[in-house]
């Protein structure tokens, strides 16, 4: 396995400069990790533009060089909708994208970003590390998620100020009954699993209900710590088979990668349990309440590490922190289109629904 200190010209990673000092050492790092911990594969994983991880898996013996030079990867991917049909003619003339970099479903690279990798603690010798999307020139892929977040972070950089944000993630659980693996349930998008609860609901936040699904929530909890995911407190929450993890604020690029690894962790082990995981805003279950999330942001002086929203005057917001809550108000609306990307999610948007259905805030002020 070669070292990440023999930086050669012929390296995609050199060649194009994509990696930061701190990314080589991660790569060391990992790479030793790999080494001594005896692994078999790594996972190589992106986050698409539906919030869905998609990638390969190569031998262990290969993964040092698929970080540095990239993994080829359909354009494709990158064309499909949540079915995961091609809603895009890809192989007309610009790829249905307007790029000839994604005609004729042309490839694109994933170039691995050393500092997310992991051991699997559900998985037997199993690596994982999430990547990032560049065409074959070292240009970013413009569906670059991470890439778009970080351009982001850059602007706020420059501004003086980073990015801190906390979540709080809803979602069911449900015992896996029939997955429904029969050739006739294979249709595109498969059959539903048949589930059955693993607690009636409306009792949030009781101890006895919070007992009830105790034994696979000790699975998920204790895997996700594990995987190294700040986790903060585990709930129950109101409705039946349903539950809430919120986790440990971060900064930059950590809560959105942290999002994406919690969704898939939860999802793959409960499945390896015989449980089936479902994120989905309003799942079609008799009796089932909605799931949402909150994400709680703040800015932080870089200068100073102050909460650049604290107040030094008593005011309940300072200058700065209204300006951004002004910003995400007059957004709103067309930020809807990113927040809740999905049919499903938006039949959510009604009256005391616990769900926004105007753009407003609100103050709670502690006597």
């Amino acid at each position: 396995m070669s070292s990440s200190k023999e930086r050669t010209a012929h390296s995609f990673v050199e060649r194009h400069g994509l990696w930061t000092e701190e990314q080589f050492q991660a790569a060391a790092e990992a790479e030793k990790s790999i080494e001594e911990r005896g692994l078999e594969v790594v996972r190589l994983s992106f986050p698409d533009q539906h919030g869905i991880l998609r990638g390969k898996t190569v031998m262990a013996s290969d993964a040092a060089r698929s970080m540095r030079d990239g993994c080829t990867i359909t354009t494709t991917l990158l064309a499909k909708d949540t079915a995961h049909k091609t809603v895009f003619p890809v192989f007309t003339p610009g790829g249905g994208f307007g790029m000839p970099e994604m005609e004729g479903a042309g490839d694109f690279l994933m170039i691995a970003d050393p500092t997310t990798f992991r051991v699997l603690p559900w998985a037997p010798r199993t690596g994982w590390v999430l990547c990032d999307m560049f065409f074959g020139n070292g240009n970013p892929v413009p569906f670059s998620t991470r890439n778009l977040y970080r351009r982001a972070l850059a602007k706020l950089a420059e501004a003086g100020f980073d990015y801190l944000a906390g979540l709080e993630v809803e979602f069911h659980i449900f015992k896996l009954d029939d997955a429904r693996l029969r050739p006739a349930d294979a249709t595109w998008p498969g059959e539903a699993p048949e589930v059955s609860l693993i607690s009636q609901g409306y009792q949030y936040l009781t101890e006895t209900r919070f007992d009830q699904i105790e034994p696979i929530l000790e699975f998920v909890r204790r895997e996700l710590t594990a995987l190294g995911l700040p986790l903060r407190s585990v709930e129950v929450e109101l409705g039946p088979s349903q539950c809430e993890f919120t986790l440990q604020p971060q900064r930059g690029l950590a809560p959105a990668d942290t999002m994406m690894l919690f969704r898939s962790a939860v999802k793959q082990i409960c499945r390896r349990h015989g449980y089936h995981a479902s994120f989905m805003c309003r799942p079609k279950v008799a009796n089932i309440m909605s799931s949402g999330w909150h994400l709680h942001q703040s800015l932080i002086d870089r200068r100073t590490h102050a909460n650049a929203f604290a107040s030094a005057d008593n005011e309940l917001l300072s200058g700065m922190g209204r300006n951004f809550l002004a910003g995400l108000l007059a957004h709103a609306r067309a930020a809807a289109a990113f927040t809740t990307p999905t049919l499903n999610g938006y039949k959510r948007y009604r009256s005391y629904s616990l769900a926004p259905d105007r753009a407003i805030w609100a103050a709670i002020i502690a006597e």
